[in-house]
């Protein structure tokens, strides 16, 4: 087997699964309770909660739990709007923001929000000067993911930091779901931003667990409202095996972010060269500026999902772009804002690999896909 779709989800270590089962079976008393179980779950807690600051650079007070991306981006988004809204309701979100951005933002307008939707180029990233064009003197959010999951496109969030340098009333949110040790966090945390969401399963942990990064000072209206946990901001019994296991995994990934890096762009590098030999391939991923694991490409008249459900035939496992959507069988959201031809952007499909990957692997699938191609010559 080969899985080259670890933007969807990684295969969680071994470790992290171990460090789970311990916590969950040695470690279960609730981190609320009074008594000494109470107080040995609140110290790991305290304990996960540091590592993973201290990993990002960041305070433990600012580094909130969640049960993941989804839940984080729907937090910030709404929870921003809302606590700023006696000073405006208008928002910006980039045209190309994973659906529990662009969703969550579509939700607003049907509140009474105004929200506007920064454009992409060509290439698929967000122009900071059309961006800097939206902004109004009511403007209280914007957010722009860090790497976009559908192409790999890495966002300018230093340039638009700097647009938002003077502006310290507009709150700026990234999504950096696809970016946490995959791309250097300097990258991406810039001092400008605000809010940062994170999910455990995109960097080997588990899912159902994730967490926000919120600025010191910074204010949001609270998701859930309860038992008053993570600072009365998100009150939920804490999901602590959970949260020390994606410690563990934070901590792994981000040791090895160079080897990633590295060996996730050679091996990226030789699929690009052999698909370039192609007449009928369009490849929407580049190399400059682009995360150097994910390669999106199409052959075209083939739509995605046969592409899929023919590589798995030979157990290699790709995804059509973006898991959270591919069983719609729209066409990828990202390349349609770039304005691909929705005829062309139906025949995209995503490869994302990862360390753990390997050249006889590629080597595999490279043979696999020239059987493919060869096949699909009657619908070319």
């Amino acid at each position: 087997m080969i899985y080259f779709d670890n933007s969807a989800t990684t295969k969680p270590y071994p470790e992290v699964l171990a460090t789970y089962t311990e916590v969950a079976s040695k470690i279960w008393g609730n981190p609320s309770s009074l008594h000494s179980l109470g107080g040995q779950a609140t110290r790991l807690l305290d304990a996960s909660r540091r590592q993973i600051a201290a990993l990002l650079g960041k305070s433990s007070s600012e580094i909130f739990f969640t049960s993941g991306g989804t839940e984080g981006d729907n937090w910030v988004i709404k929870g921003v709007a809302f606590e700023k809204a006696a000073y405006g309701r208008h928002i910006i979100v980039s045209n190309i923001e994973h659906p529990a951005v662009k969703e969550s933002a579509l939700w607003l307008r049907s509140q009474g929000f105004e929200v506007d939707f920064a454009p992409v180029d060509k290439a698929g990233f967000v122009d900071v000067d059309k961006l800097a064009e939206l902004i109004r003197p009511d403007t209280t959010l914007v957010s722009v993911m860090a790497v976009n999951n559908e192409i790999g496109s890495i966002q300018p969030i230093q340039k638009i930091s700097e647009l938002l340098a003077d502006k310290p009333t507009i709150s700026f949110h990234v999504d950096a779901v696809q970016a946490v040790s995959k791309i250097p966090t300097a990258d991406y945390l810039t001092d400008r931003v605000d809010f940062a969401t994170f999910s455990s399963h995109k960097f080997h942990g588990l899912r159902g667990v994730g967490f926000v990064y919120i600025k010191s000072g910074k204010k949001i209206s609270p998701l859930l409202n309860g038992g008053g946990q993570e600072s009365d901001k998100r009150s939920t019994t804490e999901n602590l095996a959970g949260i020390a296991a994606t410690a563990k995994a934070l901590r792994m990934t981000m040791e090895n972010l160079k080897n990633f890096e590295s060996r996730t762009s050679k091996m990226k590098a030789i699929i690009l060269e052999e698909m370039s030999q192609y007449p009928d391939v369009t490849v929407f991923s580049g190399t400059k500026d682009f995360a150097p694991h994910i390669l999106t490409f199409g052959i075209k008249g083939v739509r995605g999902e046969v592409i899929v459900h023919a590589f798995e035939e030979y157990e290699i496992y790709i995804s059509t772009t973006s898991a959270c959507s591919s069983k719609a069988g729209k066409p990828a959201g990202t390349l349609i804002a770039m304005g691909v031809p929705s005829k062309l952007a139906t025949t995209a499909v995503r490869l994302s690999l990862d360390a753990d990957n390997d050249m006889s692997q590629v080597e595999q699938f490279l043979t696999t896909f020239k059987i493919i191609y060869e096949k699909t010559r009657k619908v070319r």
